[in-house]
């Protein structure tokens, strides 16, 4: 096996022990997240939590290492440039647009689906799940009008997010993707972005980060709508 080669391998493995242990430190901090939330022990409790808090924080650190060695994308989302006030906005609002919207997520592991699911309910929004590419696009061609928002792993058996994305958008051009992963090539990314893609949110994520990402997208969404109600009213 030649230098090149092996380097290559392992640089293949870097990027998948860094896409497996960021969905590892997503769940773990979505649930730590979740129990915060519900806790009503005795008052002392709240110095583990730091605890626990302090812990997902260096396991981020350094599996953020781990990614930039293996040529990962760094930053922790990437929206398309019109999105990023929008992004800011919600960030500081800290609460989603008041329409009602309905978002498709698809992920493989089954408690990554239930914590985000938690979470976009508990905002107001109405979630469907697909624990598969398939399975989402089964639902999209079925159902796809009345999804506002496709929410996507990359890191999935058979059909990956990448493929995922690039069917729905055969299926519908217009449709809002946002890509979420615990590792992803920059190149790839970029050329994902080129193609459409809404935005993308590196795991882990808080959730009020995700919820800032959906905001945006749809506030984007609901712009556009509006924007075109008014040209066909002038017209």
């Amino acid at each position: 096996m030649s230098e090149s080669n092996r380097q290559n391998l392992q640089e293949d493995d870097k990027s998948k022990v860094a896409s497996e242990l960021n969905n590892l430190i997503q769940i773990i901090s979505g649930t730590s997240s979740l129990i915060e939330n519900i806790w009503e022990g005795s008052p002392g409790s709240e110095k583990y939590f730091e605890m626990l808090r302090a812990s997902i924080q260096r396991a981020e650190q350094v599996t953020a290492q781990l990614v930039a060695q293996a040529g990962g994308a760094t930053s922790k989302r990437m929206l398309s440039p019109e999105l990023e006030q929008s992004f800011d906005e919600a960030l500081i609002a800290g609460a989603p647009n008041q329409r009602k919207h309905s978002i498709l997520v698809v992920d493989d592991e089954p408690m990554a689906l239930e914590l985000l699911h938690s979470v976009l309910t508990d905002a107001g929004y109405e979630v469907a799940v697909a624990q598969s590419g398939f399975e989402c696009l089964d639902l999209f061609r079925r159902a796809g009008p009345s999804y506002d928002l496709i929410l996507t792993d990359l890191s999935m058996p058979l059909m990956d997010g990448e493929e995922t994305f690039e069917r729905l958008r055969q299926i519908a051009p217009a449709a809002k993707v946002v890509l979420m992963a615990g590792f992803v090539d920059n190149s790839r990314l970029e050329k994902m972005m080129s193609n459409g893609l809404s935005g993308f949110v590196g795991k882990p994520f808080a959730p009020v980060e995700i919820l800032a990402v959906v905001t945006s997208v749809l506030s984007g969404t609901d712009q556009s709508k509006a924007d075109t109600t008014d040209i066909a009213a002038v017209g």
